[in-house]
């Protein structure tokens, strides 16, 4: 037996047990996800037993629940759970790549720039429907774009693309703020759903095109994962390691940035999904593995949870982005205090 023998058989229990758990953690976060989804069918201002839900599901017409169940909250809950997938997803991307939990889209500015330009082009250009869509991502693709070529002189640094990125988005905000000002009464409503997120009004054909850029551009971030991990070693070791560093940081933008763009312009900008997804994840499952499943997951439960706690759990009825809004906040404090004091990681 070689002294490489003993240390493996010590060591290999260990990595199965982390593994396991890995697994179990993962599975019992699908499964809160799916409660959620039920709860969220069922329980509202009347509750409809899971039996008919289930029928509904099934495409049966059942009395009382074909049009709440079918019509109301079902697309609703779908919305909310793909936007979720897509938001955590695209945030611990930008957080793994450049090793920082600030180096979130929508601390950055790419939500910022889709917003924009939707509030724009409801404004100014009297635009409705799927041409305010295609333009939010649109813009959404152009700033990140835009911000990864201002911080790209030298190559990337993660803390210069927040920096930058911060920069944009406050003269984005700026326009946003002045477009609103010019806005008639009846414009201000559906212009407002692009600030602060929301999932009103959410219809079964909006989930289409965020399965679409779920399968698209999350196939593209799963099958680069092993290469996105290896970027949490820094770049020099990532090269050493066989990765095309270059190459690989402009697919996982794309990618990050068409989820963020797609979902975004379906609920609009629901705050701090992106960022905090990523975080709790790491902090659930560890950080030994991709964080991508789990934040794509904790994303999900963020946007579910946040939405029916503010249509039933407040005083009053808020969108899902302001109660994403309260819980992101003091967590981005945190996070700028703990990465002053030590230089914080995800």
């Amino acid at each position: 037996m070689t002294t490489v023998e003993p240390i493996f058989h010590a060591v290999a229990p260990a990595r199965r047990r982390r593994a396991n758990r890995r697994v179990t953690i993962i599975a019992v976060m699908a499964t809160l996800v799916l409660a959620l989804f039920a709860l969220t069918l069922a329980l509202g201002q009347s509750y409809t037993p899971l039996g008919d839900v289930v029928r509904v599901l099934l495409g049966e017409d059942v009395a009382g629940a074909t049009f709440t169940v079918g019509q109301l909250r079902l697309p609703r809950a779908l919305v909310a759970v793909l936007a979720g997938l897509c938001f955590g997803l695209g945030g611990v991307a930008f957080q793994v790549m450049l090793r920082n939990p600030l180096a979130s889209p929508d601390i950055i500015g790419i939500s910022s720039g889709a917003s924009a330009a939707a509030v724009f082009a409801i404004v100014i250009l009297s635009l409705r429907g799927p041409a305010v869509s295609l333009i939010a991502v649109a813009a959404g693709l152009g700033v990140a774009l835009l911000i990864y070529g201002l911080a790209s002189r030298g190559g990337v640094a993660g803390t210069r693309l927040i920096l930058v990125g911060i920069a944009v988005s406050a003269m984005l905000e700026s326009i946003v703020a002045y477009v609103l000002s010019q806005a008639p009464a009846w414009t201000l409503q559906e212009a407002m759903r692009w600030l602060t997120g929301s999932v009103n009004g959410a219809q079964l054909g909006q989930a289409l095109p965020l399965l679409l850029a779920l399968c698209i551009f999350g196939g593209l971030l799963f099958s680069r994962a092993r290469d996105l991990e290896a970027l949490r070693l820094g770049d020099d070791m990532a090269a050493g390691l066989g990765v095309r560093v270059g190459r690989t940081r402009m697919i996982i933008i794309v990618a990050a940035v068409g989820l963020i763009a797609c979902a975004t312009a379906v609920t609009g900008p629901i705050a701090f999904v992106a960022f905090l997804s990523g975080p709790i994840a790491a902090r659930i499952v560890g950080n030994s593995g991709s964080l991508l499943l789990p934040a794509g997951l904790v994303g999900a439960v963020l946007v579910l949870a946040g939405d029916y706690a503010g249509q039933f759990l407040l005083p009053s009825r808020f969108p899902v982005g302001v109660v994403t809004g309260v819980l992101g906040a003091p967590y981005l404090l945190f996070l700028i205090v703990r990465a002053n004091r030590s230089g914080g990681s995800l």
